[in-house]
């Protein structure tokens, strides 16, 4: 998808959603926030999550003023209803299966960023066991932040997995906290050479910090 075919997300929509998310989040699943200050409140900015349920895009926008973007799984825009809404709300793909999905997502994604904008990436690329053990990071993420000059600002979910786990075909109640860590920027490597081992360095980095007992 091109980004001159993605929709800006709509403002009014986007609150509605947000109020409603929030809502729902906090009757059945009790969340909680900390760390909100850390949220940026202008310019390009990469948020790096763990990723433990399909609600986890919803409480994380939840306490946000700024509009997000997500970077979404393609077959999901092809569900009933929410399809139409991930766009609405400025959602788009990126193709798990071929390298021009993942290209045209990463052009996307820096046009975002680079534009000022806050784009939601979940680095596991699904989400994680039924445990809450995470999967190992790709290093796309770190990847994008880096070429587009911005800052990456970890986010961790706890309780997800707990009120809906892989494998569990509805949620329950349960009680879930979204950790909002103070953003930090990435410089590249001197050397060119370099950058595969400098990247997964980072990558394991970013997880040691998402993954926080």
């Amino acid at each position: 998808m091109k980004s001159s075919d993605l929709k800006h997300p709509a403002p009014i929509l986007y609150q509605i959603c947000r109020y409603i998310g929030l809502a729902i989040s906090k009757v059945f699943w009790r969340v909680t926030f900390t760390g909100t200050e850390n949220i940026p409140k202008s310019g390009g900015v990469l948020i790096a999550s763990n990723h433990q349920t399909y609600v986890d895009p919803v409480w994380i926008a939840a306490p946000m003023k700024r509009k997000c973007r997500f970077m979404a799984w393609d077959e999901a825009f092809d569900w009933f209803f929410v399809g139409k809404l991930m766009r609405r709300l400025g959602a788009f793909p990126i193709r798990t299966v071929g390298d021009g999905g993942k290209l045209d997502a990463m052009k996307n994604a820096l046009k975002f960023l680079r534009g000022g904008e806050m784009l939601v990436i979940f680095p596991e690329g699904e989400r994680c066991f039924a445990d809450g053990k995470m999967l190992e990071f790709k290093p796309g993420a770190l990847r994008i932040a880096m070429e587009a000059g911005v800052p990456v600002m970890p986010v961790t979910i706890r309780g997800g997995n707990e009120v809906w786990a892989r494998g569990q075909k509805y949620p329950k109640r349960g009680k879930v906290e979204i950790v909002f860590h103070p953003p930090f920027t990435i410089e590249k490597p001197k050397k060119k050479s370099d950058l595969d081992e400098y990247v997964e360095n980072l990558n394991k980095k970013l997880a040691g910090m998402i993954e926080m007992n």
